[in-house]
């Protein structure tokens, strides 16, 4: 490393020291302050560790905790982003914040679409996984054609990466790549002839323009997928999802490639981010042994099915950005067999997406498939969920719109049932949390 490198190293872990210091911390700030003294320091910071990277629209911070506690098994000196600080200048501030220890150096990092290409004109990783692309953030990222170029641009840059791809979604088989590719798929069911839902983006075939069919179909435009008129069809899979045994909103148990695993956390979806997880894993020598003793291990993460209690209630919060995501989380509502009431919290600050035309996609009519005694609504654009809500039948006298964050935790100290169910953008997450915090009912961390 030259003396302008080492400057920018200085400089970025003398920042981070005042940050921890004097303020609640930061992410971003120092990294992007030592990027702007040498545009190379992440090459530099990089050099010695073997990195994975996890990029795609959903599911890239669960998939890296998992991932990251599955490494953690065999490799003790490894590095992530836990705080979902996900572009060039948070992957930056991490290897600053990292001080390693002897032996072989490990990195697992989730990787924003659009700022892969930054990224790996610095990094080369090893893996580059791809989790899925979903319709998210229409005034940043345009059309999820775009958000594929991007991933497949950033991927080039480092043309040694295997990519390690979800072999459900078609979009990752649409294209030939200069990297190597291995899939993760499902086979937990027996073949048979269905179509994704009408309103499913990504389902025309990439040759033809034809309508894809289905063997099956695990949600949204995955599943084992083949085009009635040409030969366009799911690509083999070295790593699959064989059966699933139990679903609840607590857990999930399931079986790759005949071996028994079980996370603790719901959803089908969640189970495609194990999934990615485990191939991580076997792509690096681990047992299926050392693979669920990593899954143990990993903690809640920030706004994915957090559990919070306030006063008598339980509040479980989920992060929502995208329909698809919306639709996955209303969905595990169908395992819940106590009453519970709602709570939905909308922003458009530019994290969250300033296009907030996407919840007009958003299944919230399947609520009315549950007796939901209240349903609290705040946020910046709570006076358009109130209406997309009553547009899809919810009931106006179970609606309580709340002007502030503070209002509504309030207000679900009141609410007639113990479960609460909240569903927020990502900066609401973020106001929920501080205001949980100084109100007592949680500790703050930084995201």
């Amino acid at each position: 490393m030259g003396i302008r490198g080492s400057v920018a190293v200085t400089v970025g872990k003398g920042t981070q020291w005042a940050l921890r210091t004097f303020t609640k911390g930061g992410t971003s700030l120092p990294g992007k302050l030592a990027a702007k003294i040498d545009p190379s320091v992440l090459a530099h910071l990089a050099n010695e560790y073997e990195v994975v990277i996890i990029t795609g629209t959903n599911g890239k911070t669960l998939t890296t905790s998992l991932a990251f506690h599955v490494l953690q098994q065999k490799f003790p000196d490894i590095l992530t982003n836990p705080t979902g600080a996900n572009m060039a200048q948070g992957i930056i501030s991490t290897f600053l914040e990292k001080r390693s220890k002897t032996g072989k150096k490990v990195a697992i990092l989730e990787v924003d679409e659009a700022s892969l290409i930054h990224v790996t004109k610095h990094i080369k990783p090893r893996i580059i996984v791809n989790t899925n692309v979903f319709r998210d953030q229409m005034d940043r990222f345009g059309e999820i054609y775009t958000i594929y170029d991007k991933m497949v641009e950033g991927a080039a840059l480092a043309p040694e990466a295997i990519i390690l791809a979800n072999g459900d979604s078609p979009m990752f088989n649409s294209r030939d790549l200069v990297n190597p590719s291995i899939y993760f798929g499902f086979n937990h069911e027996e073949d048979g002839e269905t179509m994704a839902h009408y309103n499913t983006d990504g389902v025309l075939c990439p040759k033809c323009d034809s309508i894809l069919h289905y063997k099956f179909n695990t949600y949204a435009n995955l599943g084992k997928y083949y085009c009635p008129k040409c030969d366009f069809k799911r690509p083999e899979l070295k790593y699959e999802v064989s059966s699933i045994e139990h679903l609840d909103y607590n857990s999930s148990t399931f079986h790759i490639d005949g071996h028994p695993f079980k996370i603790n956390i719901a959803g089908l979806y969640n189970i495609y981010n194990a999934l990615a997880a485990y191939a991580i894993g076997r792509e690096f020598g681990l047992t299926p042994e050392e693979i669920q003793a990593g899954f143990s291990a990993t903690e809640q993460k920030f706004g994915r099915q957090e559990t919070i209690k306030i006063g008598d209630k339980l509040v479980i919060l989920n992060l929502i950005k995208n329909p698809v995501g919306l639709n996955q989380i209303i969905a595990l509502l169908d395992y819940e067999e106590d009453p519970f009431s709602i709570g939905v919290v909308l922003n458009d600050r530019p994290a969250d997406g300033t296009d907030v035309s996407w919840i007009w996609d958003g299944e919230f009519e399947k609520l009315n498939n549950f007796a939901i005694p209240y349903v609290g609504v705040s946020g910046i654009r709570r006076e358009e969920m109130a209406l997309r809500l009553k547009v899809a039948g919810v009931p106006e006298e179970t609606m309580v719109t709340t002007d502030s964050i503070e209002t509504l935790i309030d207000s679900l100290k009141d609410a007639p049932t113990e479960k609460i169910y909240l569903m927020a953008t990502y900066t609401a997450v973020l106001n929920l949390r501080k205001a949980l915090a100084e109100k007592g009912y949680i500790q703050e961390r930084m995201k």
